[in-house]
């Protein structure tokens, strides 16, 4: 009996070691599982001043949770401001404008050069300006400005509206529109001779002289520009100044062809400048390209209405101009003003050179090719002896119909255009009521690779034979 209470003793000793050893165990589990909930939580509403939006990571900075309405009426400039202060502080963040809201905004910079690289402005809404004279004060040369960025990256399906319309109706009519449309006038004179006047400021009021661009890049690297919409700037819609690494594609510009000075697409001082797969219609010319710019491709665009692509204008009030290496293959003009055009002010110097168009298709374009070295935009300009060399401009394969002049190269009397080539060239009268006018050559050097249609026979083979030479070209 007490062998059996002994050996009962002992099994309830190691029974109550085990109960003891387990409850241990369970509350050292539970204290820690409460532990880890608590740190979570604590992550978790630290994460949530970072990135409020439910369902967007810690990187998201979406424009709502800083206080943008969005409800097309309230300024949400600040609001936007606050959101790019943080997302600016974040690599490889996120500024998120939400679909299915309007954000009004007045002038904003969205700048660096301390914001962190590779930031996304996801533009999934509208951006819209203002339309009364009192938000714009004495005017801004930009509306929406990104500066000094590396790694920028705009892109998604939303629209930036300009509201340019009430800016329109204040452009002068000497307007260079007007004097670009002497070279160009049927002599039945059936062209539009001035400008529509559109609506006045929504509150009245005239607003200021500067007009701005709707979105520019400055200084800023590696920048894309995808997806978006811009329509109905006041000016220039998109603009790259200063900038390196440019890629644009899958873009679209919406502007009446009678708004004044609404460039598509503005370069300058830039260089890899690459721009696809786009649609521009617009005032001014679908892509303008300026100074300094080199290694430039423009592929696959939609241009019309509009000006055509440009080349300048450049030399203006004696300035130096250097543009080369800019091909712009593959791209369909329809309704414009030019197709493809260089154009430059007498007195300037520097030089363009290497540049290729190829495969380009015009319909009812008024003039597919043209040089132009005396273009003026005022109603009178001096003659002046200097000039911007121009030489290896090559013409491939441009076809299609015109409505007033197929080809146009008027060059310096001091500076000849040189090694000017031109290849499958085959442009034809949309209408013979027309009076249609026979292509123009004037100190025009280079070589004709095929037959023309029409024949270009003022184009003179070889080399000009003064003594200006290739060497004595304007150095860049």
């Amino acid at each position: 009996m007490t062998g059996f209470s002994l050996r009962s003793f002992i099994s309830l000793l190691i029974i109550a070691f085990l109960v003891l050893s387990e409850t241990c165990n369970a509350r050292r589990g539970r204290h820690w599982t409460t532990s880890s909930t608590s740190l979570y939580k604590k992550k978790g509403s630290k994460m949530l001043t970072n990135s409020p939006s439910k369902g967007y990571s810690a990187t998201t900075f979406n424009v709502r949770d800083y206080g943008a309405k969005g409800d097309g009426k309230s300024d949400d400039t600040k609001a936007f401001e606050v959101a790019w202060t943080a997302a600016c502080k974040v690599e490889a963040s996120t500024m998120l404008v939400p679909s299915g809201y309007v954000f009004l905004l007045g002038p904003i910079s969205f700048s660096g050069p301390y914001c962190q690289h590779n930031i996304l402005f996801q533009l999934d809404g509208t951006i819209i300006a203002p339309a009364d004279a009192e938000a714009w004060g004495s005017g801004f040369f930009q509306w929406l400005d990104f500066t000094k960025l590396v790694g920028i990256t705009i892109k998604g399906s939303g629209k930036i509206d300009g509201n340019g319309a009430v800016w329109w109706h204040d452009t002068p009519f000497d307007d260079p529109t007007k004097e670009e449309s002497k070279l160009i006038i049927p002599s039945n004179n059936t062209m539009q001779t001035s400008l529509p006047i559109p609506l006045n400021s929504s509150l009245g009021g005239r607003m200021p002289s500067n007009k701005p661009t709707a979105l520019r890049f400055y200084g800023s690297s590696n920048v894309t520009v995808t997806g978006i919409t811009i329509q109905n700037s006041p000016q220039c819609h998109l603009k790259f100044d200063n900038c390196i690494g440019v890629s644009v594609f899958n873009f679209s510009v919406s502007s009446p062809g009678d708004s004044p000075n609404t460039d598509g697409i503005h370069l300058q001082n830039s260089k890899d400048v690459f721009i696809r797969s786009s649609n521009v219609s617009c005032g001014d010319d679908c892509v303008s390209i300026q100074t300094g710019c080199s290694n430039v491709y423009i592929h696959n665009i939609n241009c019309g209405p509009g000006h055509g692509i440009s080349i300048g204008g450049l030399g203006k009030d004696n300035t130096k101009a250097c543009v080369s290496n800019v091909t712009v293959k593959d791209v369909i003009m329809h309704n414009t003003m030019n197709g493809v055009r260089i154009k430059t002010w007498q007195g300037g110097s520097g030089s363009v050179q290497g540049l290729m168009f190829s495969n380009i298709q015009v319909s009812e374009v008024q003039i597919p090719i043209v040089i132009d070295q005396f273009y003026c935009d005022k109603s009178k300009c001096p003659n002046q002896t200097s000039a911007v060399a121009l030489s290896e401009i090559n013409y491939q394969k441009i076809t299609g119909t015109y409505t007033v002049k197929p080809v146009h190269l008027a060059c310096s009397d001091s500076m000849p255009c040189i090694d000017v080539t031109l290849t499958d060239i085959q442009l034809k009268p949309l209408q013979e009521q027309y009076h249609m006018y026979d292509p123009y050559c004037w100190q025009t050097f280079g070589e004709l690779y095929t037959p023309t249609f029409p024949p270009i026979q003022c184009l003179q083979v070889g080399k000009p034979s003064s003594s200006t030479t290739q060497s004595n070209y304007g150095q860049c």
